[in-house]
């Protein structure tokens, strides 16, 4: 895995994420209520703050949980809860040594069925339905994996062109769209909960 990615609007963020597939992964794991610029930069700067050039399941995994926590909770802080963020990540770490020797790509390589890389991607700590399918699209459209049905196991966010998601940022211009399209859906959310309300 060797590509260019533009979900850290960063240089040597988007660089990690594009050669790392568990960075990759902690990035998509670290992208919730926080911009996803903010998420997207955190493995680079755990890598950093471990003094290394990518991330280590291995090395993560074996932590000492206070450290580890630490290290996140550094100014400028890797994720607005970086206490529980920094759990949530040995496990994923954790998980991936125990079900695939520590290898994150493993959880894709040679799968040949869309919805069959769902379920293992759904299986991994942190990862609910929405999240890994938003982590589908995002090997299919800009990875390269795409086993068979890969689309319609992504439902919607693996649409062609459907700006909903990290999938589809591939700069400046296309990140502005997922942006609207997601306060669009947060404008309907809102909407329909006061509507109930009524």
């Amino acid at each position: 895995m060797d590509v260019t990615l533009h979900l850290a609007q960063d240089p040597e963020a988007d660089a990690l994420l594009g050669r790392s597939p568990l960075a990759a992964l902690v990035g998509m794991l670290l992208d919730q209520q926080v911009p996803m610029e903010w998420a997207f930069k955190g493995p680079r700067t755990i890598a950093d703050r471990l003094g290394s050039d990518d991330l280590d399941a291995h090395e993560i995994a074996a932590q000492d949980p206070e450290a580890f926590a630490a290290l996140l909770s550094e100014k400028p802080a890797v994720h607005r809860y970086p206490g529980s963020m920094a759990k949530r990540i040995q496990q994923l770490c954790q998980y991936l040594v125990e079900h695939y020797d520590g290898r994150a790509e493993l959880v894709w390589k040679g799968v040949d069925d869309g919805r069959e890389l769902l379920r293992r991607l759904q299986e991994l700590p942190g990862f609910g339905k929405q999240k890994a399918q938003i982590f589908l699209a995002l090997l299919g459209k800009q990875l390269g994996v795409r086993p068979e049905g890969w689309r319609e196991a992504a439902g919607s966010y693996g649409e062609p062109e459907s700006f909903r998601s990290v999938a589809d940022i591939t700069g400046p211009e296309s990140l502005t769209k997922v942006r609207a399209h997601k306060q669009e859906m947060k404008a309907a959310a809102k909407a329909a909960k006061a509507a109930r309300t009524t």
